[in-house]
């Protein structure tokens, strides 16, 4: 049985009209998004990842740490629908499985898939890995098959832009689209350029991602609109905005400087809850072997 929320963002999305999704990654943040009247709402991981955990973006939360954050943004947003982010399905595709199956149970609307290698890293993080496109399409057949209302939409999210190059990028994209799935999400292109080539190429609903100091030029909604983008989601805006001010909040006690601390770029905020640190760690284990 479908919900409201998801009959919402699919009508949303039969409609042509773009569909703006600011992130939301805690009860408040989930609050303010529904108050203010907002078409959509997108469960950032990394924002999960950092406000609630106090960790950076590489693969470091669980399955069903993410589920519960879900189900709590969801029960929060009421009608509101909420595209959530699912990083890699975690695991193989019978790992896939329970994951739709916890988050459509939570009650989100959309859940976001990538084919980046385990552990994933932030889309706008450099050495990210992907799997072979072959290997995702049975995370899509997984993901198709264990989704019980076919209003719950899933996004196909491709990383290969880094790694492959764009033109590996669209071929994964008409690859994914064939594969059934709704949406379809080319992360990080490098220009408007990019971003034009492509609206033009790929023949299914496309979403992109902006990220303040990312690695893909900010667009206007009326400009997304034009070339038939139809969702934009913006992840760290709020939360980029709200670590800012507390950081004032904060210096303002002690007398330092919120600026020596503001991140100017995502691998500026990992930084703030512990990167480096996480980074060390991972270096020291992979001695191990």
């Amino acid at each position: 049985m479908t919900t409201p929320a998801r009959g919402a963002l699919r009508t949303a999305l039969n409609s042509g009209r773009l569909i703006v999704a600011p992130g939301v990654f805690d009860g408040l943040s989930a609050h303010l998004a529904r108050r203010t009247g907002q078409t959509a709402a997108y469960m950032t991981g990394a924002g999960v990842a950092a406000s609630g955990f106090g960790l950076p973006d590489i693969g470091l939360v669980s399955q069903t740490e993410m589920a519960e954050r879900a189900r709590m943004l969801a029960e929060v947003l009421g009608d509101v629908p909420l595209i959530a982010d699912a990083d890699t399905g975690y695991g193989a595709p019978v790992n896939v499985v329970r994951t739709v199956r916890l988050y459509e149970s939570a009650g989100v609307a959309a859940i976001q898939l990538e084919d980046q290698a385990f552990p994933k890293r932030c889309g706008h993080l450099p050495d990210k890995e992907v799997v072979d496109a072959t290997v995702f399409e049975q995370t899509l057949a997984a993901a198709l098959d264990a989704r019980i209302d076919d209003d719950l939409l899933i996004v196909a999210r491709t990383d290969a832009r880094a790694p492959l190059g764009l033109d590996a990028a669209i071929e994964r994209a008409h690859r994914y689209a064939a594969a059934g799935a709704d949406i379809i999400f080319i992360e990080a292109p490098q220009g408007t350029d990019e971003i034009e080539r492509i609206a033009r190429e790929v023949d299914a609903p496309r979403l992109l991602n902006l990220v303040v100091g990312g690695l893909t030029p900010l667009q206007s909604a009326a400009r997304l609109q034009e070339l038939g983008y139809a969702v934009a989601i913006h992840p760290g805006n709020a939360l980029a905005r709200a670590a800012f001010a507390m950081l004032e909040a904060y210096c303002a006690l002690n007398g330092s400087t919120a600026a020596d601390f503001a991140p100017g770029t995502p691998a500026d905020f990992f930084n703030l809850v512990g990167m480096a640190e996480w980074a060390a760690i991972d270096e020291r284990v992979a001695t191990w072997a």
